[in-house]
């Protein structure tokens, strides 16, 4: 039997041959197949790992947004409250003093420029550490993945990430004091000449919010188009920046504070952000005004005497009586427990979505390349 096989073999010695190198080329092709396989399963599943840990990371870094929001509300509220003192206002009225008509006007003024600089301050907060706080949580998340293994500093050490942050004191400092100053001028040039005895529907207030907003915001700069000029100096200072006056002294550690103030500045005047702050202010604005309609809303009375007073515009109010109620209102916008206006601004997907656009921006490996 083995005779008949070797002699078969040797009959057919070239076809054994050939059949031998296709099921040996078919059982490596099989070993480099399955070893290809286990390659890319290995490289989705750390694709996804990594995904999943910096999605993670992301909804961690929101719920910090969320709370630095409202942990500074009240350092926001009491700066304006500082500066702009109504309550000292009310006190001298109670006296009855002579000049009660010049106090009740300055009341007039400084009630409503309060009230419309915590809707722009409180916007510009939840956006501006929106912002910040994603710019630091992408290089945060690189530092924190072992991207950079190559014994160069880390890109936001706790230092960098401090002095960064602090950035934010100028909207709660000197961007604060400005913004009150040019809302105050607005708000002197719609409502000044208006009389305390004129009535006003919510509507016919609404418009005067209006014309207050276009003043404010108004563009400064035809260069600016494109960006919400000039709100973003009131976020941030110009350029020229106390450390980068320090030309000679700089550590690295400043050229890496400096470098992550111009990438906020960039995304300040970016049309994104334009968009996302004029959402976010037509919301603030909307929501002052539905605080305030529970005040305009028809009595029994006019109900009875006019079955046609059905809608809001149809009520108006003395200005004098509607002082106290705009005067109030930065208790309710400024408010460190989750109100409905702060939290209508801190869920709003456009404000999510931008925060994901800019976290995945910085979040990156080829961030490490610019």
């Amino acid at each position: 039997m083995l005779r008949s096989l070797w002699s078969f073999l040797k009959r057919h010695k070239k076809k054994c041959l050939f059949l031998g190198t296709v099921l040996g080329g078919v059982y490596l092709l099989g070993k480099y197949g399955q070893k290809k396989i286990r390659e890319i399963q290995e490289r989705e599943a750390a694709e996804y790992i990594a995904q999943a840990r910096r999605q993670y990371h992301f909804e961690s870094n929101q719920r910090t947004c969320n709370m630095t929001v409202l942990s500074m509300l009240p350092t926001l509220r009491d700066g304006l409250m500082h500066q702009l003192n109504s309550e000292s206002l009310t006190s001298l009225l109670k006296n009855r003093p002579a000049n009660k008509l010049e106090i009740w006007e300055d009341l007039k003024i400084i009630s409503f420029t309060r009230s419309i600089v915590a809707v722009y301050s409180t916007c510009m907060l939840v956006v501006l550490l929106r912002v910040q706080l994603n710019i630091i949580g992408g290089y945060i998340y690189l530092d924190n993945a072992a991207v950079c293994k190559n014994g160069t500093m880390p890109l936001a050490p706790p230092e960098v990430q401090q002095q960064y942050l602090s950035s934010i004191q100028h909207l709660l400092g000197d961007g604060l004091t400005e913004l009150i100053t040019v809302v105050k001028q607005a708000v002197q040039k719609v409502f000044g000449s208006i009389s305390l005895k004129h009535t006003l529907s919510l509507l016919e207030l609404e418009q005067k919010l209006k014309e207050i907003r276009k003043l404010v915001e108004q563009h400064k700069d035809s260069d600016k188009i494109g960006s919400y000029y000039p709100l973003c100096y009131y976020m941030m200072p110009d350029e020229e920046n106390p450390l980068a006056s320090q030309a000679c002294g700089l550590t690295e550690k400043d050229v890496a504070t400096i470098k992550l103030l111009n990438e906020t500045r960039d995304m300040l005047e970016s049309p994104d952000f334009g968009t996302v702050l004029r959402t976010c202010l037509n919301r603030g604005f909307s929501r002052l005004l539905d605080n305030m309609a529970e005040f305009f809303r028809p009595t029994e009375q006019d109900l009875c005497q006019n079955s046609s007073v059905n809608s809001l515009s149809s009520v108006s109010l003395p200005l004098a009586k509607i002082i106290p109620i705009i005067n109030g209102q930065i208790h309710s916008v400024c408010s460190e427990t989750p109100s409905h206006f702060v939290q209508d601004l801190l869920m709003m997907e456009q404000v999510k979505d931008f925060a994901a656009n800019v976290y995945e921006a910085f979040s990156t490996p080829q961030q490490l390349e610019k």
